[in-house]
């Protein structure tokens, strides 16, 4: 049975860690914000210090964080950085979305202590986190896959091996993209219709009958509809920062962004004017604010 850490205990982190006590695993926790921790201990979890205590006492590690520079903290950076304590043969599953170059280069880090690192991003949110329904995209040895399958079985309801490392953060930084641009253009088409006499509930519910249906809908509809943008299942910030990643991404490879670069500045707008801990679909509201003005 593996011994899982888990690194980050925010809405995903703690869905992630609390799926895995329900099946059976034993989990341990850490997190800078210890009150994150307490929420996760009380479901059954245990908790640590420190990074460096984390990793001597886990074989399977999985980072769930917000940023490409705090996943090489935990890894690499000072004292307490996990590769340091992890035991030869060990695994990592970072569940965080990263730049796709800085993931090669923590894999390779990783390989020469001996450690398997695997880039797995995920799509599905929080509850898809905690009922173990996550859509899960990995990169990394295929070779080794077989050493963490089970508990990414455990994690998704859709695990899919992409190919070497960094396939799984090329898939969810475009899935991501697409994503934003949806988000942007319903938005607009909401508004649109809404203006010219019909509900927005009636816009959306014909969409989904026809060649405009989309999961976007799905998953961020109601809050769109209802304007509830306090209620986050994928905050603006880290909206931004996929779409950041995309462009750097498709920059490397000689894409050009005109047709994305519409969406990546609505969404850049909406954080400049201090909407990044509100869901990603604030966007709607600032769209709104200058049809008004």
């Amino acid at each position: 049975m593996h011994k899982i850490g888990v690194v980050g205990c925010g809405l995903m982190g703690y869905g992630i860690a609390t799926n895995l006590v329900s099946k059976g695993y034993e989990v341990t926790v850490f997190d800078t914000n210890l009150e994150a921790v307490k929420r996760v201990v009380s479901e059954g979890a245990n908790g640590a210090s420190s990074v460096s205590e984390l990793a001597k006492s886990s074989n399977l590690l999985i980072l769930s964080l917000p940023s490409t520079d705090l996943v090489e903290k935990v890894l690499i950076d000072g004292s307490d950085g996990a590769l340091q304590y992890l035991e030869p043969g060990s695994a990592i599953i970072d569940m965080s979305t990263n730049d796709v170059a800085r993931t090669r280069l923590f894999s390779e880090a990783a390989n020469v202590v001996g450690v398997e690192y695997f880039d797995c991003p995920v799509s599905g949110g929080p509850e898809g986190a905690s009922s173990g329904a996550l859509t899960i995209m990995v990169g990394g040895s295929e070779e080794k896959f077989s050493q963490v399958s089970s508990v990414l079985q455990a994690m998704g309801g859709c695990v899919e091996y992409m190919g070497p490392s960094g396939s799984g953060q090329i898939v969810k930084l475009c899935n991501n993209m697409v994503v934003g641009g949806i988000i942007s253009l319903l938005g607009e088409a909401l508004l649109t219709g809404e203006r010219a006499g019909l509900s927005k509930e009636k816009l959306a519910e014909l969409f989904q009958k026809g060649s405009g249906q989309t999961k976007v809908m799905d998953v961020f509809g109601p809050t769109m509809i209802h304007e509830t943008f306090d209620d986050v299942t994928f905050s603006l910030a880290n909206m931004v920062k996929d779409l950041s990643l995309y462009r750097n991404l498709a920059n490397v490879e000689g894409v050009p962004t005109a047709i994305s670069d519409a969406a990546y500045q609505l969404f850049t707008r909406a954080s400049s004017e201090g909407a990044d801990r509100r869901d990603s679909t604030a966007v709607v509201e600032l769209l709104a604010h200058e049809v008004r003005t």
